[in-house]
């Protein structure tokens, strides 16, 4: 049985550019659509936050306002609750030893902008799994929290690779506009990331050696299917 921990952020609000604060949270569908495929294949799942704190649902990821119809946000209500439990009581990251795992997965919302991006206890897992090749995957606005992972000489640790994120465009379509505070698919390729994106809103998933990223919600369930993939072919 493969074990995955599947890294959710703590933050439940944003600091936009223009010093206003918004409330966010991780992205409903990422985490229940994604659990349930990893879940289904026999997967053991545990969830882990900065400082064990209880992850926040953005409100947005449940409704019509962050686009999602009332059918499919019931769904994704019914299944996190179904795994209320595990999400309540999260592992703390700082603690978290990465050899007890076969693959990381980190899921998005606007939430990991606000702190795994810069989540130094992260960078160290992330940068032990790029050392020994263990599957690292992460999606939408998750692909920010790859930022928190520096060489000790301070560049990007995963400058060089194929990436895709929740594109420049969608954040302007359907997400905080230019009050964003970082436009990640631009920040990505500053930092030397060779970023490719679908059409938005596009199923879009890149993989890259044992690393791999899904561009939207829409890319959550094949995202969680290409972790098993990479899993099932180490």
């Amino acid at each position: 049985m493969s074990k995955i921990l599947m890294i959710v952020s703590a933050a439940d609000h944003l600091v936009l550019a223009d010093g206003s604060t918004h409330p966010t949270g991780f992205w409903a569908e990422e985490v229940a659509a994604s659990h349930k495929v990893l879940l289904a294949a026999g997967a053991q799942v545990d969830f882990a936050t900065p400082g064990a704190v209880r992850p926040t649902v953005d409100a947005l990821s449940l409704d019509a306002r962050g686009g999602v119809s009332e059918t499919d946000a019931e769904e994704f209500r019914t299944y996190l609750d179904s795994i209320a439990d595990q999400l309540s009581s999260p592992l703390p990251l700082a603690e978290v030893r990465l050899g007890d795992y076969d693959a990381l997965y980190i899921p998005g919302g606007h939430a990991p902008m606000a702190d795994l991006a810069h989540d130094a206890d992260l960078g160290r897992l992330l940068n032990e799994a790029e050392a020994v090749g263990t599957t690292v995957a992460a999606l939408c606005h998750g692909v920010a929290a790859l930022l928190s992972a520096t060489t000790p000489d301070g560049q990007f640790t995963f400058a060089g690779r194929a990436v895709t994120a929740f594109a420049d465009e969608e954040e302007r379509q359907g997400g905080l506009g230019e009050n964003t505070p970082f436009f990640l698919e631009s920040l990505l390729r500053e930092h030397g990331a060779k970023v490719g994106t679908g059409a938005p809103w596009s199923n879009t998933v890149v993989v890259d050696g044992n690393l791999i990223t899904g561009q939207n919600p829409q890319s959550s369930t094949a995202t969680a299917e290409a972790t098993l993939k990479a899993l099932a072919d180490h």
